[in-house]
């Protein structure tokens, strides 16, 4: 028997609408017409796929890609991805992208004045275990300006990309620190819906937390449902 599910719209409330006038870039990107829904072909649920035989266990350690270590406060960011009903999803592929501990990324649009460290590309993937469990060890990022406002500036974050049975199943969302002042004033957390906000905010464990080397952060990520973690559209 097939456990094959169709594609279906997000829970109300889960996302933020496409149109968000105080995150600027909204309103030049969103769609001005209603979309069109195509249906998916079995193709396209079922493939093309991903295996785990080119994701290597240091691809995930974030901090050993280079011949130095990266400078910034070390960090542990693990958790679960779950469907609706709680279930592990096992062998996902999840890839991060962020900012160094000075707020700049590694890229040739980023022209914060910010330093760039040799030793940190801010990139990194892993495949999730049996149980959906995952792990990157990285470098807490910083908080840099984007100009969407005046003295605007983006709260410490990282990117995460999580690839389902098939490339048609991407799913890209982002993760905060617990207790971050400039969540208050940032357009793209608050154009989130409200009650689901919490759900990309990680969870400080000293669980997790590796004793004189790095602090533990727990990131849970829900794909679907009522209780889904809050996706970009």
């Amino acid at each position: 028997m097939s456990d094959l599910r169709p594609y279906r719209k997000p829970a109300a409330g889960s996302h933020s609408d496409y149109l968000y006038p105080d995150y600027g870039s909204t309103v030049k990107r969103s769609p001005s017409q209603p979309l069109i829904l195509l249906p998916q072909s079995l193709s396209e649920i079922t493939g093309p796929v991903f295996g785990n035989d080119r994701v290597r266990a240091e691809d995930a350690d974030l901090t050993r890609q280079h011949a130095g270590e990266p400078i910034g406060e070390r960090i542990i960011v693990s958790g679960r991805v779950l469907d609706e009903d709680g279930r592990a999803v096992p062998n996902t592929l999840i890839e991060l992208w962020q900012a160094n501990a000075a707020g700049r990324y590694q890229h040739k649009r980023d022209t914060h004045d910010a330093p760039l460290d040799p030793n940190f590309t801010g990139t990194g993937r892993t495949m999730t275990d049996a149980n959906g469990n995952y792990r990157f060890l990285t470098i807490r990022p910083g908080a840099y300006p984007w100009r969407n406002h005046p003295n605007a500036w983006r709260p410490a974050h990282i990117h995460f990309s999580l690839f389902g049975n098939a490339f048609a199943t991407r799913l890209v969302t982002q993760m905060y620190f617990p207790g971050d002042p400039l969540l208050a004033f940032d357009p793209i957390y608050h154009s989130v819906p409200d009650g689901a906000r919490q759900r990309m905010i990680s969870s400080f464990e000293l669980a997790l937390t590796e004793p004189e080397h790095a602090l533990g952060f727990k990131f849970d990520i829900v794909l679907r449902g009522r209780n889904a973690t809050p996706m970009e559209t």
